[in-house]
């Protein structure tokens, strides 16, 4: 095996041991582990990835749909080593929900009886839910600091002010929510997520403008465009739940590979550039059902008039940006 293939093993699966042979000025700004991918049926795979600031180990968890398996898939690819429960009682530090529907919140709460005393950010809208309907002695034990008694205390709530950024203690990163609308009446987040002046947008489920009747991506989209225009962006985590052929009325707040397209014209057109080529867009939340999962990358693929690097992410293993 040659140095070069080493130091590239090295770097996709012991984070530590990569700074030791490169060092740390070479890291990513971001890495990250998806934990669960999918947007249904599997209940293996749903929802969820690891975040850290590039040469250290200290990640925030973008939604928790799945949590257990899918570190254990992570350890089983060399990404983490030890046991799976210890990767996640250690690692991650908080969590980010986006909205409180199971498949974003299912690891949370099953794996809480063996978690460690952590921050849950959201919005007050979804936090309140998982107080009210989940950690709440009628359906699971609450394991937080505030709901129904006795309180275990483990969690504590931090609810977000959209566009407030919040400084995530014992990491470098800095977050910030943005409301998006995801069905009648029904609010999902985007979280900005900087470190060092480098940024990934995560979108938690939403439906496209002009299917919700909303201007929230258009919202989001003018508050990006600045780090679009500078480069400073280097990726956007966002769900393309359906292939196109869903009707519009069974869409349920989700987007199509024609209407992530046509929100992505959006972005492009406020940000005032060419095209968006140097953009990374992670597709999230594809539901697995039938031959969904290959027909939603083929249209995708098929029809890039914006030229963004497509990414398809794999549960457990690594990537940086």
């Amino acid at each position: 095996m040659n140095r070069y293939l080493i130091v590239f093993l090295l770097l996709f699966t012991v984070p530590s041991l990569y700074a030791q042979v490169i060092g740390e000025k070479h890291y990513p700004p971001f890495v990250i582990v998806p934990l669960g991918v999918r947007g249904g049926l599997d209940e293996s795979n749903l929802s969820s990835y690891m975040v850290a600031a590039g040469g250290t180990d200290d990640y925030i968890c973008l939604d928790a749909g799945t949590l257990f398996a899918g570190i254990q898939k992570a350890v089983d690819n060399h990404v983490f080593q030890g046991p799976a429960s210890a990767v996640l009682r250690s690692r991650i530090k908080v969590y980010f929900i986006s909205h409180p529907h199971l498949d974003h919140v299912a690891g949370l709460i099953i794996n809480s009886p063996e978690d460690t005393a952590k921050n849950i950010y959201g919005l007050p809208s979804c936090l309140n839910v998982i107080r009210d309907k989940y950690f709440s002695w009628q359906s699971w034990a609450n394991f937080a600091d505030d709901g129904e008694k006795p309180q275990l205390k483990k969690y504590h709530y931090a609810p977000m002010t959209p566009g407030q950024p919040e400084k995530i203690a014992g990491t470098s990163l800095t977050v910030k929510a943005f409301p998006l609308s995801h069905g009648t009446n029904y609010e999902s987040t985007a979280f900005l997520v900087e470190n060092g002046g480098r940024y990934l947008l995560y979108l938690g489920d939403t439906g496209a403008d002009t299917v919700e009747h909303s201007n929230r991506l258009h919202q989001l989209w003018e508050a990006v465009a600045p780090l679009v225009k500078t480069g400073q962006l280097s990726a956007i985590f966002i769900e393309t739940s359906f292939p196109n052929e869903q009707p519009v009325k069974s869409l349920f707040g989700h987007l199509t590979p024609d209407l992530l397209m046509q929100e992505l014209a959006a972005l492009n057109k406020t940000a005032g550039t060419e095209d968006l080529h140097q953009l990374s867009i992670i597709i999230t939340h594809r539901k697995p059902s039938g031959n969904q999962e290959e027909t939603i990358r083929r249209q995708l693929e098929g029809h890039n008039p914006l030229k963004v690097r497509l990414v398809f992410p794999e549960q457990g293993r690594m990537m940086g940006f």
